[in-house]
């Protein structure tokens, strides 16, 4: 007999099936035996009255049976099969699971972060932590779709370079055959040498922070979901980035509506993104602007600040959520020499710049910029920050031989994981986290 999931079991109510998974839990009553058996689609329970051998939780097997309707009074609403389940035939085990070192059959995982992680290959079997990432791979989904809506083109950039792609220290060092080379701190770079080759580009990428932190919002290996985009000005760019930001998580909640409903995760707020002649609802501040605010609703006077603290983007969120409906908000013009080398200064005013980063439920989840288009400028800008031209050879190239008006933002998909569920630490929201304490195993 054929296999088929388990979620396509309720078509096949009174059939005889073959489904192949894991056993989740088991229940014992006298004589009869339930199990919970879960394959990539779902789970059901299967009824035993016939036992040959031992099973445990993680053993593998395929059973055959009958699909039956389950009695009014029994039926699960918290699964997807819930009003039906399979009286078994026969079981075959396929591999056998030694004993768990801790409970995997309860609605939640209750583990310490640190042994969560050090059996990460084990506890991901877990339905509520293997959701995350169903949840993150609509994610990367919608971004896709998203991009692909706009005209971009998907692209695939080195995570090996030549030069730190933003300055500073803080960048992981590698011997490179006996030359120095870097691990990506983004791909910025290579996305905009791509402008005026496929005018609208995209990628999804590793990027690597030698920060010497360890908070609950911060990893050293991240992914980014990348966009830069051809002959745009800065109005055009926070449409699209709002836009993007917006058809990312409506798609991701109709795709996983009942990963959504089974977890109680919270509905979003949306308001609605802005287009050409729309007033929308996410509200726009540049920095400035949103320290007034502040100032106003908060009492906290950060005006002489750079940037927003944590607690100004729990605040600005708040306040945008009770305002405008949206758990969005976008905050414009950080200073100039706040931002990287390739952001383009506000003509009216250079000591601000035309960049701008998007808020989500409390953090900053998407950065991104107007770039310098014009040769010499940029030039001028990376010698200003005491950085070598020498090490920009190839990027430098793409502007001297004509660049379009263009701009870009990124959005981090660990952040975005993290605050779509209401995740405590951002190491939930990786598959296999990297930080200062880790790298699969403690460090010692």
């Amino acid at each position: 007999m054929e296999r088929i999931l388990i979620l396509d079991c309720n078509n096949n109510v009174g059939m005889e099936v073959k489904i192949c998974g894991f056993v989740h839990t088991r229940r014992d009553h006298g004589k009869i035996l339930f199990l919970d058996i879960a394959d990539r689609s779902g789970m059901i329970q299967v009824v035993v009255t016939k036992v040959k051998e031992e099973l445990h939780p993680q053993d593998v097997v395929c059973i055959t049976g009958r699909v039956n309707k389950r009695p009014e009074h029994l039926i699960n609403k918290n699964i997807l099969t819930g009003e039906i389940e399979i009286l078994a035939d026969n079981i075959e085990v396929l591999s056998k699971a030694e004993e768990l070192p801790f409970d995997m059959g309860g609605k939640d995982l209750n583990l310490q972060l640190p042994t969560l992680l050090d059996y990460r290959s084990l506890t991901l079997r877990h339905p509520k932590v293997k959701a995350i990432f169903e949840i993150q791979a609509c994610l990367l989904d919608g971004f896709r779709k998203a991009a692909q809506e706009l005209g971009c083109s998907e692209i695939v950039v080195p995570t090996i370079v030549a030069g730190a792609t933003e300055g500073g220290a803080e960048v992981f060092k590698v011997d490179y055959f006996g030359h120095k080379a870097y691990m990506s701190q983004s791909p910025q770079l290579y996305k905009q040498m791509l402008v005026p080759v496929l005018e609208r580009v995209f990628t999804i990428a590793k990027a690597y922070r030698a920060e010497p932190s360890v908070t609950t919002r911060h990893l050293t290996e991240i992914t980014q979901m990348d966009i830069e985009i051809g002959f745009a000005e800065f109005a055009d760019l926070l449409d699209y980035l709002e836009e993007t930001a917006v058809k990312m998580l409506k798609a991701t909640e109709e795709s996983c509506k009942d990963i959504f409903d089974e977890f109680d995760i919270e509905k979003i707020n949306f308001g609605s993104p802005r287009s050409a002649g729309g007033a929308g609802k996410i509200p726009r501040l540049t920095l400035r602007e949103a320290q007034e605010l502040i100032l106003k609703e908060y009492g906290r006077d950060n005006r002489k600040e750079k940037d927003l603290t944590p607690q100004d983007e729990i605040d600005l969120c708040d306040w945008s959520l009770k305002n405008h409906n949206s758990d969005f908000v976008t905050v414009t013009h950080f200073p100039t020499s706040a931002k990287p080398f390739y952001t383009m200064p506000d003509p009216k005013d250079q000591e601000y710049s035309l960049s701008y980063d998007l808020l989500f439920r409390g953090v900053e989840v998407m950065s991104g910029s107007q770039r310098i288009n014009d040769y010499n400028q940029l030039l001028e800008s990376i010698k200003d920050r005491r950085m070598d031209p020498k090490n920009f050879e190839m990027y430098l190239m793409a502007f001297k031989y004509g660049m379009p008006p263009e701009g870009g933002f990124s959005f981090g998909l660990e952040r975005v994981t993290m605050h779509v569920l209401g995740l405590i630490n951002i190491r939930e929201a990786s598959l296999f986290p990297r930080d200062m304490e880790r790298v699969d195993i403690r460090l010692k």
